[in-house]
């Protein structure tokens, strides 16, 4: 196993990062324990989790599996997730975060979260409300370093400016969505990341499961995430993208490498990426993902792999307009 620095902050992460969002649902503690084992046996010392996965239950899980351990792993959670049916139990508000925060230190049965993301964008809160509710979780060294997941470029951009003009402390890591058939990142959350030192650690590498051979057009399965889940349905159920696997499996079959290694890694493989976040039911499971730790993806190999689907547009509608790294404009 490899480690990276995340972001500005120094702290040396492992370049597989273990969700937990399976824990206390599709995963019990019984494997947890086996499937952290496993990661640990492998090096991956950042674990990826929520106080929503599974009702507050994964970071019970995750507090039992890391008590022994504590100060040689970097734990992340987050907030702004509905956690229960009040009214207010949801959001990025000062009261939310500072509630939530407790609890989540309760069940983590730590006295500080390493990462701590705003989990979505909440639009009835002003930022500056959220991040300097944050600033004061940092000051009070409940929280080392502030994230944030499932924000646009723009949102982020506004939230450094923030942090920075009122001389708070700022968002080190994002946490977007991305693999081969959803690339949008690529386009300004991942150039974003680079020009400002975020940390990326990025979710559904696997596109829940599609990338993993067993969604092939005229071979569906009838279990799994994206046939059972209707998020996950609305997500990646587009023909376009069974498409897109489906060449990729073939493409991962002509090389010798298990799909799931070769999607990892070329998540992996982005000069952007920290981290891709690997998830598994079962240590059967989390294995091929593990082994991407130690695949050598060449540049070669990641252009071929990307032109298998759509490489998304660019930041602007100047299309006709290629920058090679020198100012050159063509045209008014």
């Amino acid at each position: 196993m490899k480690y990276k620095v995340l972001g500005r902050t120094g702290v040396l992460v492992s370049e597989l990062c273990f969700g937990t969002m399976t824990f206390g649902s599709e995963t019990d503690e019984q494997e947890a324990v086996r499937i952290f084992n496993q990661c640990r046996e492998a090096g991956v010392n950042f674990f990826d989790c929520s106080n929503n996965y599974s009702d507050g239950k994964a970071e019970m899980i995750l507090g039992k599996l890391i008590a022994n351990c504590r100060n040689e792993v970097i734990i992340t959670t987050k907030v702004s997730q509905r956690i229960g049916q009040d009214v207010n139990a949801l959001g990025s508000s000062r009261r939310h975060i500072m509630l939530s925060v407790e609890q989540s230190l309760a069940r983590l049965k730590t006295d500080r979260i390493d990462l701590y993301f705003i989990h979505y964008f909440d639009p009835f809160t002003a930022m500056d409300e959220t991040l300097r509710a944050l600033d004061d979780l940092v000051s009070q060294g409940k929280v080392l370093y502030l994230g944030v997941s499932n924000w646009a470029a723009w949102q982020i951009a506004k939230a450094l400016g923030i942090s920075e003009r009122k001389n708070l402390a700022r968002f080190e890591c994002i946490e977007p969505m991305y693999n081969i058939v959803k690339r949008q990142a690529e386009v300004e959350l991942l150039p974003l990341a680079q020009s400002e030192q975020l940390g990326v650690i990025a979710y559904n590498p696997l596109g829940a499961g599609l990338l993993t051979g067993k969604y092939v057009p005229g071979s569906a399965p009838q279990a799994g995430r994206i046939v059972e889940k209707e998020l996950y349905h609305k997500r990646y159920g587009s023909p376009a993208y069974y498409e897109v696997a489906e060449r990729f499996v073939r493409y991962a079959q002509s090389v010798g490498a298990n799909p799931v290694t070769l999607a990892v890694s070329w998540v992996k493989s982005h000069p952007g990426i920290t981290a891709p976040i690997i998830g598994a039911r079962t240590t059967e499971q989390l294995a091929a993902s593990l082994a991407a730790a130690d695949f050598v993806m060449s540049a070669e190999m990641r252009d071929e792999i990307s032109k298998l689907s759509v490489s998304p547009g660019t930041a602007t509608d100047r299309l006709e307009e290629e920058f090679d790294g020198k100012f050159k404009f063509r045209g008014k």
